[in-house]
């Protein structure tokens, strides 16, 4: 029951860094149809954020007391979904804007940005650096002699609840999200009843910038961070939005955990590599029988 219940964890708590990675492209891809090659570029410039934050804002608070209390860290999550949300606005205004209807030339655009940032994070350091995680992170809840809980793990799981509870409010109870429903599901007919449509494209892939800041904010508690952390969770990422449904929030928060709990039992009782070919081969089973993933979201066509 121990390893069950321990499996069932770090199922959900892989699931839960999936989701965080998923989020921002569940707007940009899922909402919007833009396929975001610099998506892991982002989550990149939001794990690079704090370790600027440790290495910049932390000695002006305090030096190693203020690195080992882990109030830079804190200060750095809101710090990645500003900066990469600015980065967001700036890409949308200055490149996708207008590339809209042209998904081949926005993939090879937004990959070429990716690339960009990139070689911009190799020019500052090439190497893999640490950040400090805050001490009261350190260590496990003890649930019994043969099972602990990760503090990390659990903070990173109660951030994806507080991102997910965020964004609902934000679609479903304020003005703004309103409208980007109102978009996403007929721009004409929203652009005819006074939606400025223009400014719900940048505010939206924005907010998805801001969201890939901080799923790599929360990814610098797991290990060292370098100029290609961003890239192995594209894929991932990819993967989540389309199983649980392109343009569905529902379907992306299932489909992350159920990716992530069917990984972990498969790689328990066989190897991580076959486990995630495993995962790969059921996916795209699921997907021949229902194309339009777990959640699809219904419209009049």
């Amino acid at each position: 029951m121990e390893l069950i219940l321990s499996q069932i964890f770090n199922g959900v708590s892989l699931g839960s860094i999936l989701l965080l990675a998923a989020l921002g492209l569940a707007f940009s891809f899922g909402l919007m149809k833009v396929i975001n090659m610099a998506h892991g570029e982002f989550i990149m410039v939001g794990a690079y954020v704090t370790y600027f934050f440790q290495q910049f804002i932390a000695p002006a608070l305090g030096g190693e007391n203020a690195a080992k209390g882990g109030l830079f860290f804190i200060l750095s999550i809101p710090a990645a979904f500003i900066i990469t949300g600015a980065l967001g606005y700036l890409l949308e205004v200055l490149i996708i804007r207008r590339l809209y209807g042209r998904p081949l030339d926005t993939l090879l655009a937004t990959w070429g940005v990716g690339l960009m940032l990139q070689q911009l994070a190799r020019s500052y350091d090439s190497r893999n650096v640490p950040v400090t995680s805050p001490d009261w992170l350190n260590g496990g809840l003890m649930i019994s002699d043969a099972l602990s809980l990760p503090y990390k793990r659990i903070f990173i799981i109660a951030l994806v609840v507080f991102c997910i509870i965020g964004i609902y409010y934000y679609l479903y109870r304020s003005p703004q999200g309103r409208r980007t429903r109102a978009v996403m599901q007929n721009r004409e007919i929203a652009s005819v009843l006074g939606v400025a449509t223009r400014r719900v494209d940048v505010l939206t892939f924005a907010l998805g910038a801001g969201l890939a800041g901080v799923a790599g904010s929360a990814l610098t508690l797991l290990g060292q961070i370098g100029p290609q952390v961003g890239t192995g969770y594209i894929v991932d990422a990819f993967m989540v939005v389309v199983l649980g449904g392109v343009g569905s929030l529902p379907g992306t928060i299932i489909a992350a955990f159920t990716i992530g709990i069917f990984n972990t039992f498969l790689e328990m009782s066989t190897t991580a590599t076959l486990g995630k070919v495993l995962v790969f081969a059921l996916i795209i089973a699921f997907l021949q029988w229902r194309p339009n993933g777990l959640v699809a979201v219904r419209s009049r066509t």
